[in-house]
Parts: C-alpha cells; sequence; structure tokens
C-alpha cells in the first residue's frame, strides 16, 4: 500500500534519567521516531525522514521496519555523527538537557564514556547553515513524493525552511512543530516568514513564551494564523492544548487523555503525529486533539519511542469515544 503519511526530524540515540532515578543508555529516540509511532497507532501507512551516521545501528531500521514505519527516507551518511540525547528528569515533566556528569554524580555514578563532551540535546538547531544531519528536499525518496501529509518534527530552522516550502509545492500538507532553540526573539522574522509555508502549527507553551514573551495564549495563537497556518495549537503539557482554527475562528480546549505516567520523553512528538492523521481523516481541528492526546498518552505509559506500537486503533478509538465528551468550545 503507498505511504499515507512521513514524519521528518531526529532519529537519535537516547541517554535517560528517568524522574524514579533509572538510568538507560543508547535508546532508539528522536522526533521523527515518536512522532511517527504517535501516528501509526491509528494504523496508518507512514515512513520516516532522517539523517543518520554509520554509527546508526542497523538493527533500529529493522525494528521500525517490523513497526510498519517505513525507513526508505532515513539516509546513512559516511562517518560517525553525534546522534546523542541526554535528559535528566528533575520530575515527570521537567526535565534537562545539560550537565550530564552532574546528574550521574547525584546518583553516585560517574560519566558514562558516550557522553564526554556532550552539549545539549539541540545542538545547531538554531543554525542558518546546512550540517551532515539537516534534512534538506534532496533526501525524499520517490515514495514520499505523493504522501497526503507530512509532519516536520523539531529538528534544525535551515531544514524546517527548506522542507516545508518544497512539500508545499508538492501539494502536501505540512504541520510543523518548532525546535524549541530557534523559538527566541532574534529569530523571529524568520519563524514568521517560514509559517507561509505551514498549514499546522503545534509549538510549546514554552516556546510560545520564549518568542514573544508572555501573551494570552490565544491572541498569540492568532498572530501565527495570520503569518499562513490555517489550524494552530499549543502544547500545554498536562493541561492538553488549545487549538484555533483561523477559518471559523474557533477554539477549542482538548483536555490530556488521564493515564498513569511512566514517561514523559517524545509524549508531545506523539501528539503531533496524532493530530496529522486525525486531521487528514477527519479535517476537524479538535478531534484532531483528540487523536494527538491518544497518541501521546500511550506513549505515557512506558519507557521507549517503539513502546506505544503495542497498541491497535480498536484501544485507541475506544479512548477517541471517552475524549470526545471533553472538547470544551472556549
Amino acid at each position: 500500500m503507498a505511504l499515507q503519511h512521513f514524519t521528518a526530524g531526529g532519529l537519535r540515540m537516547d541517554y535517560v534519567i528517568s524522574a524514579d532515578r533509572q538510568v538507560h543508555l543508547k535508546e532508539m529516540g528522536g522526533s521523527a521516531v515518536y512522532s511517527a509511532v504517535g501516528a501509526r497507532i491509528w494504523d496508518c501507512e507512514l515512513g520516516i525522514l532522517a539523517r543518520v551516521g554509520k554509527n546508526c545501528p542497523e538493527q533500529w531500521l529493522d525494528q521500525l521496519k517490523a513497526a510498519g514505519i517505513c525507513t526508505q527516507g532515513v539516509k546513512r551518511i559516511p562517518g560517525w555523527h553525534d546522534m546523542r540525547t541526554f535528559y535528566a528528569y528533575l520530575d515527570v515533566e521537567t526535565r534537562d538537557d545539560t550537565d550530564p556528569a552532574r546528574h550521574f554524580a547525584k546518583l553516585g555514578l560517574s560519566l558514562p564514556e558516550d557522553l564526554v563532551g556532550y552539549v545539549h540535546s539541540t545542538p545547531g538547531h538554531d543554525s542558518q547553515d546546512f550540517m551532515p544531519l539537516s534534512l534538506r528536499p534532496a533526501d525524499l525518496p520517490l515514495s514520499y513524493l505523493e504522501v497526503k501529509a507530512a509532519h516536520l518534527a523539531p529538528t534544525r530552522l535551515v531544514s524546517h525552511r527548506a522542507l516545508a516550502p518544497a512539500l508545499g509545492e508538492l501539494g502536501i500538507r505540512v504541520s510543523l512543530d518548532p525546535g524549541e532553540r530557534y523559538m527566541k526573539p532574534a529569530l523571529g522574522d524568520q519563524v514568521f516568514a517560514l509559517l507561509r509555508h505551514v498549514d499546522v502549527f503545534l509549538p510549546s507553551e514554552q516556546e510560545v513564551g520564549s518568542i514573544v514573551g508572555e501573551k494570552d495564549l490565544w491572541q498569540v495563537a492568532c498572530q501565527f494564523a495570520e503569518a499562513g497556518p490555517a489550524v494552530v495549537v499549543i502544547k500545554v503539557g498536562s493541561k492538553g492544548s488549545l487549538i484555533y482554527d483561523c477559518h471559523s475562528e474557533s477554539r477549542w480546549l482538548v483536555p490530556a487523555y488521564p493515564t498513569r505516567v511512566v514517561d514523559v520523553t517524545g509524549a508531545g512528538d506523539a501528539y503531533c503525529g496524532g493530530f496529522m492523521v486525525g486531521y487528514e481523516e477527519t479535517r476537524n481541528p479538535a478531534l484532531a486533539g483528540c487523536y494527538g492526546a491518544i497518541s501521546a498518552s500511550f506513549v505515557l505509559e512506558g519507557f521507549g519511542a517503539l513502546y506505544a506500537t503495542r497498541y491497535t486503533r480498536d484501544q485507541a478509538e475506544v479512548r477517541l469515544t471517552r475524549l470526545k465528551e471533553r472538547i470544551q468550545s472556549v
């Protein structure tokens, strides 16, 4: 069956200290993977677009294929390239991606050799130049050129600026979750120019504050929509998501689906993948927000990028029926 969607972003090697002080090393992760998993829960045909070095384990690609995620868009480039992501969770929702030595020392552990020289999880996201792992339109395989929709997960600004207009010219609907380190006032003009090529924009509350300061979130959603997107979604963590449809000027609050939280890594990415599928299937932004919230809920319940692939669409539909009743029109 032909692909219907793909997600683009990072395929990373995660080093995580969880909120319950458990240590997980060299786990598959990355924004492209988690958003693909969020979409895959709804049983759609999709692939991922990512660049990796020779140090990316081949078995990871096999695992993605086994989960029903096409890897034709994973481009392996020559040489070793830094795919490391470190997170230390201070509580279930607060994390630090810097100074891993300090966090390991708190546990009485020495810094893993793999993390020597590590700075933070998003190097170069605000760069104006392509780096070796920066995605670009030439990376798109032929099988990805006729999809209905693509989600651009957090990655470098230069990649988002190149991919979004290229996909739009192909008639592909584009949703975009920005890179947190390029959401800052100094790059505001570039971000708002990028939004001309985006159909659905999905920043977090923190990213909104970083680029425009402390303002009313609905006011900011309208400001973003005026720059181009038909739909703006502001993710507000455990409170859910605020959704604005510029055509109808409708506003909704979609609550998070209540569940037992084990690990929040990738939940925001999974939300975006679910939203992409829901919006394509229903053209209803509020209902798409429910798809996203349910995808996130499955990811929250366990550890690891592929944990949520054990769930089926039938199980997701049960949660969808429950959550639809809790949508609030604002």
